[in-house]
């Protein structure tokens, strides 16, 4: 089923964002995560999709040594056995960051040989030791070319323009929208600007940064209509779980946090008292999105899935 059919269907429901297991570790913690909300019925499982980085190596003597390693591979493997073992589609991040053009056509090829046709396009996380995004050598610096690629692999094209023999079924693809606008964008106004270029190019749906106060949501979503953004725009949700994050997240994600929240954020002293709150103000901002009209909520779930079964038992 492509994401148009799933973002058509008229019942309330959910879609989760998860991980790749860390380099050496296998799936079983993912999977029994996913086996914990399953029978929910999530309308897709998105991964996510991290390039390498540096790291410092203790040598023996003291020194360090810097290695540029990938600690998250296997997006794509991943998301073809999250279809095998569940039957739920699956929605592979895409990125600019950290690959060529090339390697984004190999993930197109193995993405279309395993019968994986819906995607989500991210410029993607500029690397920690950049000031600024950098893009790779022969790869892009904005989503805009990352679609343009996908539409010619569309069109029955590789990236030297010799014809596809037998081209597949088309790819699906989405991509990303901020309610509080981007980090390097100047304002929201450009920025809301970008995401109608996107949609013109051809991205048929848009999924929200995470935020916190609906009232942001709304109007973002007003003002993308006024501008004829007419793609789905489906609100993010972080459930916050630990008593870090209640800092953490609004800093690291550039999202405020609504003064009533924040006023019950400073009482927590406990991680349980912060799950508690997180919970609650969850299952408050999910059960108002889906009375004003929202099919779809977008639960980003990392270290949140001990939250999730009781959240969904609330608002579904």
């Amino acid at each position: 089923m492509n994401i148009v059919d799933i973002l058509n269907m008229p019942e309330k429901g959910f879609s989760i964002e998860v991980l790749p297991p860390l380099k050496g570790n296998g799936t079983g913690a993912l999977f029994r995560n996913i086996e914990r909300i399953k029978d929910y019925k999530p309308h897709y499982i998105n991964i996510t999709t991290h390039h390498s980085e540096y790291v410092y190596h203790p040598l023996s003597d003291g020194q360090f040594e810097r290695l540029c390693v990938r600690r998250r591979p296997g997006t794509v493997a991943v998301a073809a056995a999250i279809q095998y073992h569940y039957d739920i589609p699956v929605i592979p991040h895409v990125i600019c960051s950290g690959v060529n053009q090339e390697e984004i056509e190999y993930e197109l090829i193995d993405l279309q040989l395993l019968g994986i046709s819906n995607l989500l396009l991210l410029r993607g996380d500029k690397a920690r030791e950049d000031h600024m995004f950098k893009p790779t050598a022969g790869g892009y610096a904005h989503t805009t070319e990352l679609i343009g690629q996908v539409n010619r692999f569309n069109e029955g094209f590789f990236i030297d323009g010799s014809p596809i023999k037998h081209p597949e079924p088309k790819f699906h693809y989405g991509v990303a929208a901020y309610p509080e606008k981007h980090e390097e964008a100047p304002n929201l106004e450009m920025d809301m600007k970008y995401l109608k270029q996107k949609q013109d190019l051809g991205a048929e749906y848009a999924v929200t940064q995470l935020f916190y106060d609906n009232s942001k949501y709304f109007n973002f979503v007003d003002k993308a209509r006024s501008m004829g953004i007419t793609i789905p725009i489906i609100p993010g949700i972080k459930p916050f779980s630990k008593l870090s994050q209640i800092t953490q997240v609004p800093k690291t994600f550039h999202c405020d946090m609504p003064q009533e929240l924040a006023k019950e954020a400073v009482k927590c002293k406990t991680d349980e008292e912060a799950r508690e709150l997180g919970k609650e103000w969850t299952i408050n901002q999910c059960r108002e999105l889906y009375k004003s009209g929202i099919h779809d909520i977008h639960f980003y779930t990392i270290s949140s899935f001990d939250s999730m079964e009781e959240i969904l038992q609330q608002i579904l």
